[in-house]
């Protein structure tokens, strides 16, 4: 997209928000109030939904390696194979989702693919069904031949339909839509379709647009609408229900919820208006969101600026520290957040923002923490996105006591404009000194399921782990990991075999060789307690390990196995 374009015709309809950007320095609302953090009450498994970018990666190393794990990201939108759109300053089309595949799964993200990115202008200037129809033919064609790569796992068909589709040209988009679907599953009939991609969410043109693709056999597996007019974070809860009553009216089973691009110009480099978001898609269920993309491709949106970070580069560092399960979070005025519980290091990771003056956080659930508790306090500031923050700052560390479970941490002259974390573990500090257990349901999980059981080692695992042969469908869980030291270490992988037989998977870690892990029956699926251990060889920081039924390079798995979580500690 141009920065700064018109968001449709429809964006005049959009609902009032919930809170107002206001310039840095004027009061979001008057100073009291007091964010309420349940750290009992899980919401969810932490998947970094809100963790994403429209045009986040430019070329196979722009933006560096280096700067995207700490981000874990979780889906992107990038162009198609092919691309040639000249957005946002650009001299030479950026993107190609193929070309960037390699970076992005190294970073632990998926990819949606928009196809008409393809074409050169924007808004998009309709030729002719003939050119539309090849040029998806040579999209397809071009991600079928790319045998290596995993991570494309949807095709955007279109992109703003309510006010980019040429309907004078091209006849009704609802029909244009079928017959793009029906060219693309000719070919492909196994990488999942998303759409409609719509510039703001609108109820009339979604039911038209519902019914008619389910009339036609041309459902989306994803869902997919736009939320970047100002303060429409405030309006997230409501679309997301008004959709799912529709879809139920009409029959239609659940499908997930992409917001594939999000965040006004003047919000998407602000952490205090960015945490807005982060908490609205985490609280209402939305599948993966993803920043919008108003400026320089390859900057993951303003995270980075000359490769190093931005202001609101740490807030999502911030959220991508989060392990575990997301926990509720009840706003107070224009304060909101959000807030992980990682049971394994007892860390309770909080990121708030949105209002100034002098305002605290309660945190509830912290019983098993002991007496007192440590608070470490950090902010980030508005930087922009054309200004480098070496680091947070740290406010205070304090120790606060527990009573009945319970902690209140004031946050002093707080600035709307900046974002806050608050990490509280034990008074002695986190049960280890890095992370060491990494829960499956946290990971990337590719063509499997996350599924919950109460002998799971934080309630939730990942199964129906079962494709292979196939890029598209191989199914595999791939654990971004980060260790203090290159060398040895020792995994203990939980894991589950209801069958009849040991069964086997695939092991690599950082694109080197594939070994075989083997899998003893345990007796039971979904039923966790047994283990079985073998020995990485890691590199200092940064490391990505696959366990696959199915992969690029690997015959494939035998039987089947579920997957609990890992464990990594130095080997012996």
């Amino acid at each position: 997209m141009k920065p700064f374009r018109t968001i449709g015709a429809c964006a005049a309809a959009a609902l009032a928000a919930a809170w107002i950007l206001l310039p840095a320095g004027v009061p979001a609302v008057a100073a009291g109030n007091t964010l309420v953090v349940n750290a009992a009450s899980v919401l969810r498994p932490v998947t970094h939904v809100a963790a994403g970018g429209l045009y986040a990666l430019a070329t196979p190393t722009q933006p560096a390696a280096a700067q995207l794990p700490a981000l874990h990201l979780n889906q992107l939108v990038q162009p198609a194979p092919g691309v040639q759109q000249l957005g946002n300053g650009a001299t030479v089309p950026t993107g190609d989702a193929l070309k960037v595949a390699p970076l992005a799964t190294g970073a632990g993200a998926q990819e949606y693919v928009r196809m008409p990115d393809i074409y050169p202008n924007f808004p998009y200037q309709w030729v002719s069904w003939s050119d539309w129809l090849a040029k998806v033919n040579t999209m397809v064609s071009a991600r079928l031949a790319a045998t290596a790569t995993t991570n494309i796992d949807g095709w955007e068909l279109w992109n703003e339909p309510d006010w980019t589709w040429n309907t004078a040209a091209a006849g009704s988009f609802d029909a244009g839509w079928v017959r793009t679907y029906q060219a693309v599953r000719a070919l492909d009939s196994v990488t999942p379709i998303v759409g409609p991609s719509i510039s703001i969410y609108n109820h009339a043109w979604m039911a038209g647009w519902l019914a008619y693709a389910k009339a036609n056999n041309a459902l989306p597996n994803v869902i997919t609408w736009h939320q970047l007019s100002t303060g429409s974070a405030g309006t997230i809860g409501g679309n997301v229900a008004d959709f799912k009553a529709l879809e139920a009216s009409l029959g239609i089973s659940p499908i997930p919820i992409s917001i594939d691009e999000y965040a006004a110009p003047a919000e998407v480099d602000v952490p205090g208006a960015a945490v807005h978001y982060l908490a609205a898609f985490e609280r209402y269920g939305v599948h993966d969101a993803e920043r919008a993309y108003w400026f320089e491709s390859g900057t993951v949106n303003g995270l980075l600026f000359s490769n190093k970070p931005t202001g609101t580069y740490w807030l999502y560092k911030w959220y991508g520290d989060m392990a575990g399960d997301m926990v509720t979070v009840t706003p107070s005025g224009s304060q909101d957040g959000i807030a992980a519980y990682d049971s394994t290091r007892k860390i309770v990771n909080i990121v708030v923002g949105g209002d100034s003056g002098n305002n605290s956080v309660q945190v509830t659930g912290l019983g098993s923490f002991g007496s007192s508790v440590k608070v470490v306090l950090s902010s980030t500031p508005d930087s922009g996105r054309l200004a480098n923050v070496s680091a947070p700052a740290t406010i205070s560390t304090t120790t606060v006591a527990v009573t009945n479970g319970s902690v209140t941490v004031p946050i002093a002259n707080q600035n709307a404009q900046s974002a806050y974390q608050l990490l509280v573990t034990p008074a002695a500090g986190p049960a280890t000194s890095y992370q060491q257990t990494y829960e499956a349901e946290n990971a990337t999980v590719v063509n499997a399921a996350i599924e919950s059981s109460p002998t799971a080692s934080n309630g939730y695992y990942v199964g129906l782990i079962n494709g292979t042969g196939d890029e598209r469908a191989d199914s595999f869980v791939d654990f971004l990991v980060n260790v203090p030291s290159a060398g040895s270490y020792t995994m203990t992988i939980r894991y589950a075999n209801g069958g009849t037989a040991t069964s086997t998977q695939g092991l690599a870690y950082n694109g080197g060789a594939w070994s075989t892990v083997s899998y003893p029956v345990t007796g039971g699926w979904g039923s966790f307690g047994k283990t079985v251990s073998t020995t990485v060889t890691l590199k200092a920081g940064s490391n990505v390990i696959r366990l696959a039924k199915g992969s690029p390079n690997f015959a494939g798995g035998t039987n089947f196995a579920e997957l609990d979580s890992i464990t990594l500690v130095p080997a012996a």
